[in-house]
């Protein structure tokens, strides 16, 4: 069903209806596995993407990417998005060589019986420097902070604040506003928005059986950013480094269930300091 927070209209979930989207979630999962394991100097982005969509047939899912009309009448044209180095989001699987030293961001949606699971991750090719390495752990813990938040009767604000403490406190880092998480479902991009920054305490409460996909985007630079002109991958103005983590969370009696995460963020979750953030 839907219920309406403010202005906003929030998909309320069956749970019937999250274990499609858990098996969604799972099906990414294995996905992004399989290109991490593939991401070595030498290999094409279009390699990767083709290996995720025959991950993806063969698992009897289809993906979310594929065709999405996100930019005017230019749908996207591939299965995943890849995105390296200054790219933070919605790069173009290509020709293009990855090479050590590369920031490879892995990005990635998949459907079944309907209903979607989205995730990524910012992987390190070989040699990085340390404040390039320093930049992924920082957003991904700054996700798994957002995501032990996302409990019943918090207010999505709270999950948004655990993001931007999370990387306050570990850096000078270029937190990207332009570009959010969001609800998901029945569709991949619903309401509501997930910025990663703002105050506590605020927006929509949480109830079991809404589903949020949370992904902070951080820079080493500015958080400035601008889109090519193929229109559809975003980069840093300055052409620093970016790193981008996402995972697909639903709220439940229990707390948060990562639909993402082979073990559904049991490991992560666990962590005493992620409730402190």
């Amino acid at each position: 069903m839907t219920v309406f927070r403010g202005r906003e209209r929030i998909e309320v979930k069956t749970p019937e209806q999250l274990d499609s989207m858990r098996r969604a979630g799972l099906v990414v999962a294995g996905a992004l596995a399989l290109m991490r394991e593939h991401l070595v100097p030498g290999v094409t982005t279009a390699e990767l993407d083709r290996l995720a969509a025959e991950y993806i047939a063969d698992n009897g899912a289809r993906p979310s990417f594929l065709g999405y009309p996100y930019s005017g009448d230019n749908d996207f044209p591939a299965t995943v998005c890849i995105s390296v180095n200054d790219e933070i989001v919605h790069g173009i699987p290509g020709p293009r060589v990855v090479r050590d030293g590369d920031l490879v961001s892995l990005d990635c949606g998949a459907i079944v019986d309907g209903w979607h699971g989205d995730a990524a991750v910012t992987v390190a090719v070989g040699d990085v420097t340390t404040p390039e390495r320093a930049l992924l752990d920082a957003t991904e813990d700054a996700l798994w902070a957002g995501l032990a938040a996302a409990r019943p009767d918090a207010r999505l604000g709270d999950v948004s604040h655990a993001v931007e403490r999370s990387l306050a406190a570990a850096g000078r880092y270029g937190v990207v506003r332009e570009y959010v998480g969001h609800g998901i479902g029945s569709q991949m991009h619903m309401d509501p928005q997930v910025p990663n920054y703002g105050p506590p305490g605020k927006g929509p409460r949480l109830v079991p059986g809404m589903a949020i996909a949370v992904e902070p985007m951080a820079n080493l630079g500015s958080r400035q950013t601008r889109v090519l002109d193929d229109g559809w991958t975003v980069v840093t103005t300055d052409g620093s480094r970016s790193a981008h983590f996402e995972h697909t969370v639903a709220v439940t009696e229990q707390g948060p269930w990562v639909l993402t995460a082979v073990d559904g963020g049991a490991e992560r979750l666990a962590v005493p300091s992620l409730s402190a953030r």
